[in-house]
């Protein structure tokens, strides 16, 4: 696999808890939460991954969302991290750190051969 498909599983896994760091600055909205992202090393992130995304975090709680008159242009919907979106935020950037500490360790420690005998090679009758 190449590393452009390790990186897509890899933000998927993560994707909620960037944007939920990003919104936890502020008032934003989709475009600015993608320019963000993308500033971060993040890629470009589609809005249709995007939206859906801050829709489960609006009906989740975890984010309120406000229409805004925009400047010279149409409306926009600003989004706001809640008091359950600052924990959820807090949680899940400690179950991070802690996740990517040992998968760090592990990657870094030197390959110790498996445990028990080795597996017998399978003919097929």
């Amino acid at each position: 696999m190449s590393e452009p498909v390790h990186r897509s599983e890899w933000l998927r896994g993560v994707l909620e808890l960037c944007v939920l760091r990003t919104v936890s600055a502020g008032p934003t909205y989709g475009y600015a939460i993608t320019a963000d992202l993308a500033a971060a090393g993040l890629g470009d992130i589609k809005g249709g991954t995007l939206y859906p995304l801050l829709t489960r975090l609006e009906k989740g709680g975890l984010v309120t969302t406000e229409w805004r008159a925009g400047e010279g242009g149409p409306g926009r919907k600003y989004f706001t991290l809640t008091d359950a979106g600052r924990t959820e935020l807090e949680q899940g950037t400690a179950q991070w750190h802690a996740f990517t500490s040992v998968v760090g360790a592990h990657l870094s420690a030197p390959p110790v051969p498996p445990a028990g005998p080795a597996h017998p090679s399978r003919s097929t009758p």
